[in-house]
């Protein structure tokens, strides 16, 4: 008691102006207590929590400073902030609700009044003099969404979707027609188109198709020798053997003079068309009449033609095919190789066929699921030979394993892939899947694998950075 009257007697030193605190004293002490018949039990608890606030800010204002504080002030600065966030954040009591309120819709809580906006009549606020904005909130998209809005992204531009199979067929058309008038003995077969474009995979841009042409060999003259029974040791090769040369020598097939060794040289057939590409065909007549440029790529060691368009830059790559034993086999030697006699094994055909099944059985997005990965591969550098079979080949393997590829279960399955690349590519072997003896990653250097493999490993953790 002594105390109180003691800081009463200092606050009665200062002009006077502890008197005139008592008397709000005693007026928030009324106001108390005849709160609760006023404004019930809520209110006068409302009531109470502020005053109790302004009484700390009255006792803190007219108490004496410590002068051997310096940090007193600012001390009594952030108390009276604090106590003005008590009082601006003491809730309203709520008000009664009517019965026709009870079909109103719910409103979102009003934000605070900032200088410069006007409030309606209903209680919300809007700048002065401006349209009033209906803002949505922010949300963090999951790893499904962004997936499904990116891959919406990744379609190629319609004009191209159908321009260029038209403009690769027509030039396909005059191909046909030159080899048959210029090379009538050699028993092509029809020239047809292949790629990710017409089976629905392709992504972004149509910038590249292939076209094939079938090598019709007579099943009696030849048969296939597999490369891992040769001195390559690679089953992803193999090797097309002349036959009975003792019953049928030399010139019985039309194809012999493309033999070395009593094997058909993939390397001299291609040798012989890229001539044909270069030097014997009427290139800028035909590209007048398709009206378009068409130029042979003279230094490739593929069978490549580069088209260009008013609205498409094409490249398109010629492959001569052979078709045998169930097999399909192109004249692609291996790179550096000094065997000139090897025909690469293609699973492009059973890739898309078999994923294609799979999703019709089951409903899956598998086919979804590899356009992304084609789509990530192709705008990332480093992987660049990620794409196309590998990608597939996993997918088709993650299948056998994971039964759910519903759309809705596509990000735990975008997921699951990138762990098997990542798993794949620290052994630097990824089997095929129709046959577990070839290793897809057996024309990757070592550089490569790292690279892709470190790539591929930080995105496990966020597997959005892929999609940017």
């Amino acid at each position: 008691m002594a105390a109180f009257w003691h800081q009463r007697g200092r606050r009665q030193e200062n002009g006077g102006l502890g008197s005139v605190l008592d008397g709000l004293g005693s007026v928030f002490d009324v106001l108390l207590a005849n709160a609760r018949l006023v404004l019930g039990v809520s209110g006068a608890a409302v009531l109470a929590i502020a005053t109790l606030a302004v009484k700390r800010l009255i006792d803190r204002a007219t108490s004496p400073r410590d002068e051997g504080d310096p940090k007193a002030e600012q001390k009594s600065l952030e108390e009276s902030w604090q106590d003005l966030a008590l009082i601006k954040t003491t809730p309203k009591p709520p008000k009664k609700q009517r019965r026709e309120d009870l079909s109103e819709p719910l409103l979102s809580p009003a934000r605070p009044l900032v200088p410069g906006e006007a409030r309606d009549p209903r209680g919300s606020s809007a700048p002065l003099g401006a349209p009033q904005v209906k803002s949505s909130p922010l949300r963090c998209l999951t790893l499904q969404e962004k997936l499904l809005s990116h891959s919406s992204q990744l379609a190629v531009p319609e004009i191209q979707a159908s321009l260029v199979p038209q403009l690769a067929r027509s030039i396909c058309t005059q191909l046909q027609n030159f080899l048959r008038s210029k090379c009538p003995e050699l028993p092509f077969g029809r020239l047809f188109l292949s790629g990710a474009l017409l089976d629905g995979l392709e992504v972004l841009a149509a910038d590249h198709i292939h076209l094939m042409l079938p090598v019709v060999l007579d099943a009696g003259l030849w048969s296939l020798i597999s490369g891992e029974d040769t001195v390559v040791r690679n089953p992803q090769y193999w090797m097309v053997k002349r036959i009975d040369l003792g019953y049928f020598p030399r010139g019985c097939s039309p194809w012999d003079r493309f033999i070395v060794g009593r094997y058909l040289s993939s390397n001299v057939l291609n040798e012989t068309l890229h001539k044909l590409l270069v030097a014997s065909i009427n290139w800028p007549a035909i590209g007048g009449l398709l009206g378009c440029a068409i130029h042979p790529v003279v230094a490739s060691r593929e069978l490549k033609l580069e088209v260009k368009h008013d609205q498409v830059e094409l490249s398109i790559t010629l492959f001569p095919v052979v078709e045998m034993e169930d097999k399909v086999l192109l004249a692609v030697p291996p790179e550096g190789g000094l065997v000139e006699n090897l025909w690469l094994e293609s699973f492009y055909r059973a890739e898309v066929s078999r994923v294609k099944e799979l999703d019709a059985g089951d409903s899956g997005a598998r086919q979804l699921c590899l356009r992304i990965l084609n789509g990530v591969c192709r705008s990332q550098r480093s992987l660049h030979k990620l794409g196309g079979s590998p990608v597939a080949h996993v997918v088709l393997h993650l299948s056998d394993a994971a039964s759910d590829w519903a759309e809705e279960s596509l990000a735990d399955r975008f997921q699951q892939v990138l762990e098997e690349l990542v798993a794949y590519l620290e052994k630097g072997v990824l089997p095929s899947y129709f046959n577990p003896k070839i290793n897809l990653f057996s024309g990757l250097s070592e550089e490569e694998i790292d690279e892709m493999g470190f790539v591929l490993y930080r995105a496990m953790s966020e597997p959005e950075v892929l999609l940017k």
